[in-house]
């Protein structure tokens, strides 16, 4: 009866272990997803604020 409490415990034990990494995982895919939708903010605020180079592009010729 008691290696089956212990066998018990123990089982229990390495759910709750498997739980704790599982949700250490989940914390820090989360980090690195804010981290990567930061960089790209960054990347769309920088090239929004990009100044166009001489005047290529700015007329646009339309004939009917």
């Amino acid at each position: 009866m008691s290696q089956s409490v212990g066998a018990l415990a123990s089982a229990q034990a390495f759910e709750v272990l498997g739980a704790v990494m599982a949700k250490k995982q989940q914390n820090q895919q989360a980090q690195m997803t804010n981290l990567l939708v930061q960089s790209a903010m960054q990347t769309v605020e920088q090239t929004s604020m990009a100044q166009p180079v001489g005047n290529l592009g700015q007329n646009i010729n339309i004939s009917v």
